[in-house]
């Protein structure tokens, strides 16, 4: 059966219809070398045919083959070009290429692997050769996806785990302080929008987003005396309670995990204070991690917007004042500036944990 498109390309679907079958997918521009490939082939393999490169960029939108015969000698785009654009792309990266050309010399060959080729095949063809080679590779790639396909589960599997154990040890920490449980997933939330504006790349916005919860651990230290009195702190009481970042720092930190490394940065570091007045080193300015710079603003806005059993929740614009006032004394000026114009984003965010809050209540009550 023959479709043919207005690139030049055709789809061969030779021999029986049966699904086992493999496709290879042919790629050349002279007919004679086509033919001859699908004669060879087509007894054992379904074919797919493209008479240029275009052609068959405009087939691989549509089709995955199994396999591609690539030949280098082609106008416009040569194979080596193709070769390259195909290996940039996450779609078709895996598909095996075998170098198909009358091109012998060493240097070709060695060019054609360093483009990512799995073979190299001369002109003349020997059947033979090329029916050995192409079920070889045909196999090498099933088994390299099965195995791509195991380790990405086995990868899901532990990125979960390492999720909930996060989100376990986060809320193990909040219950030495109650008003802290949904204070924390939210204000994650406020600081992955904010590090996502300032360009963060989406894996290390994720991360970020899990290590944020994390800056209080060092609150499982501090004696539930000092950490829910219901009255203003004594000086020594004071002193004890400002430890939390170091014990916090020294419990993240005991991971190499760069997850554990950004949350012991964070847990050590989101007290200090853009103008050096914080705890526990002191430090000001650019001195003070991004990560932990970017959890004091969010740990502050959030504390704000939020009820408490000694406070009502301030308006977000309210807020907003509060934390321009606080630039260059508590907070970095240049993430306030970002913050606030994010403005459209922190409340969608505040609003979805405000209904989902709204919605647990109406559970339990």
């Amino acid at each position: 059966m023959n479709k043919n498109d207005n690139n030049g390309s055709t789809l061969l679907i030779d021999g029986a219809n049966t699904s086992s079958r493999k496709t290879v997918m042919v790629i050349d521009d002279m007919a004679d070398n086509i033919d001859l490939l699908r004669a060879v082939l087509a007894p054992q393999y379904h074919v797919s045919i493209a008479k240029s490169a275009e052609a068959a960029l405009g087939v691989l939108e549509r089709l995955q083959p199994d396999l591609i015969l690539l030949d280098i000698m082609m106008p416009d785009m040569n194979g080596y070009e193709l070769c390259d654009v195909l290996k940039a792309d996450s779609r078709l990266k895996h598909i095996p290429i075998i170098f198909v050309t009358a091109m012998t010399s060493e240097q070709d060959e060695s060019k054609g692997f360093e483009m990512g080729a799995v073979d190299f095949i001369t002109k003349p063809i020997a059947k033979k050769t090329l029916l050995s080679r192409v079920r070889t590779h045909i196999t090498l790639a099933e088994r390299n996806k099965h195995d791509r396909l195991m380790l990405e589960e086995r990868t899901a599997q532990l990125e979960d785990a390492l999720t909930s154990a996060i989100k376990m040890l986060s809320e193990a920490a909040s219950f030495k302080d109650q008003d802290t449980e949904n204070h924390m997933w939210r204000m994650a939330d406020y600081c992955a929008l904010l590090a996502k504006d300032m360009g963060w790349d989406d894996y290390r916005v994720e991360m970020f987003k899990l290590a944020a919860p994390m800056h209080d651990m060092g609150k499982i230290g501090i004696p539930d005396a000092i950490l829910t009195a219901p009255r203003k702190l004594t000086p020594d009481e004071w002193e004890i309670m400002k430890t939390h970042p170091e014990i916090g720092q020294s419990i993240l930190s005991k991971s190499e995990a760069p997850l554990f490394q950004v949350a012991a940065e964070v847990a050590m570091n989101h007290h200090e204070r853009w103008d050096g007045t914080g705890y526990p080193q002191g430090l000001a300015g650019e001195d003070i991690p991004m990560s932990a710079r970017i959890v004091a603003l969010a740990d502050v806005f959030d504390s704000l917007t939020m009820p408490r059993a000694y406070k009502p929740s301030w308006p977000v614009e309210d807020a907003y004042d509060y934390i321009k006032e606080n630039a260059r004394l508590h907070f970095d000026p240049d993430l306030v500036e970002r913050f606030i114009k994010l403005d459209s984003g922190i409340r969608e965010i505040k609003a979805s944990w405000d209904g989902a809050l709204e919605e647990n209540l109406r559970e339990q009550g």
